[in-house]
């Protein structure tokens, strides 16, 4: 019998998901009571442009600073040509901040690319 996954993980959204032609930031998501993190970006359809996450994390949840790749358990993507469409990308993160958000980059995009970003937050210090 399988393990059940769904009282370990809390997610939370932090790029809602829509069709972007512009640069986007996150909400920030609070990592109190959680020892492990996720960013989940689900790629829908690239029509144009180049878009480029970047994972931030913060002390205050006002102040956000890029995580150094130190911090990282993959690479943030870039999607920027249609067989990069239609993924799903998760970057974990180690750091120490509280509060971790997303922001997309956006280049040259008239039509744009469909996309969202999540955090997972794991490996709670009070379970549901």
């Amino acid at each position: 019998m399988r393990g059940d996954i769904k009282n370990h993980l809390e997610p939370a959204q932090s790029l809602a998901p829509a069709a972007r032609t512009a640069s986007a930031n996150g909400t920030g998501v609070d990592l109190a009571n959680f020892d492990a993190a996720a960013v989940v970006v689900d790629a829908g359809v690239w029509t144009d442009g180049t878009h480029t996450f970047e994972v931030q994390d913060s002390d205050d949840n006002a102040t956000f600073a890029a995580v150094a790749d130190e911090f990282l358990d993959g690479t943030e993507p870039v999607i920027d040509a249609a067989d990069e469409d239609a993924q799903i990308y998760t970057v974990g993160y180690h750091g120490i901040k509280r509060y971790l958000r997303v922001i997309v980059t956006v280049a040259g995009a008239t039509t744009g690319a469909a996309y969202s970003a999540a955090v997972y937050r794991g490996k709670g210090r009070v379970k549901p």
